[in-house]
């Protein structure tokens, strides 16, 4: 299984070889730099730690710039991918073109953040009588019990923060990839705003 790290563009139209009209999200694949490997023998799993997004070294902490082998420049986001089937070495850089002939992904990124919303807003709830002097409209109701023993349990569905979430969509078609521009174009939405990342992997139940 294969994966970058990339920025969500923005979503647009494209024409598919059918002439059909196809919304498509573009993702924005910045060079991709392996950074390190994870052996079983040495941390209990394998796994391949990617890079991106470039950073000057005053800005790295020494922690962080530990993992950086010699010779390579220090990247502002890691992320470790496992079950990653392509042969590489640390240093190497990946770009769009190693999906070529893949042709479902998946994409993992935070949901866009709505704040701190109501039950109707966050779990759909029908809510009150607008009219007839009802004075019951937006609120959640009763979360309890009026006996013994009085407690709201765990899980009951109330207001509060919403969004900004890790949200993985599968199986989306990758409808093209422009080498050039270091674009992937997937068909439908994907989580997370304009310029937010996203890990994009080859599709695990396809």
């Amino acid at each position: 299984m294969i994966g970058l790290i990339g920025n969500k563009v923005g979503m647009t139209q494209v024409f598919d070889d059918r002439g059909n009209l196809v919304p498509v999200t573009a993702i924005r694949v910045e060079p991709n730099v392996v950074v390190g490997h994870r052996t079983v023998e040495k941390n209990g799993y394998a796994a391949t730690v990617l890079g991106a997004l470039s950073a000057r070294k005053k800005h790295i902490s020494k922690p962080l710039a530990g993992q950086f082998a010699e010779g390579v420049e220090p990247r502002r986001v890691l992320r470790e991918l496992r079950g990653f089937d392509r042969e590489v070495n640390v240093g190497d850089a990946i770009g769009a073109e190693i999906f070529e002939g893949v042709v479902f992904v998946d994409v993992q990124g935070l949901s866009k953040g709505k704040g701190y919303q109501g039950v109707m807003k966050r779990h759909g709830f029908k809510g009150g009588s607008k009219t007839h002097g009802s004075k019951f409209h937006r609120a959640n109701g009763s979360t309890g019990m009026a006996a013994w023993p009085s407690k709201v349990h765990r899980g009951t569905r109330m207001p509060g923060r919403m969004g900004a979430e890790r949200r993985t969509v599968q199986n989306l078609r990758l409808v093209a990839i422009d080498a050039e521009k270091q674009l992937l174009l997937v068909r439908g939405s994907v989580p997370g705003t304009r310029e937010s990342l996203l890990i994009v992997r080859e599709a695990r139940k396809k």
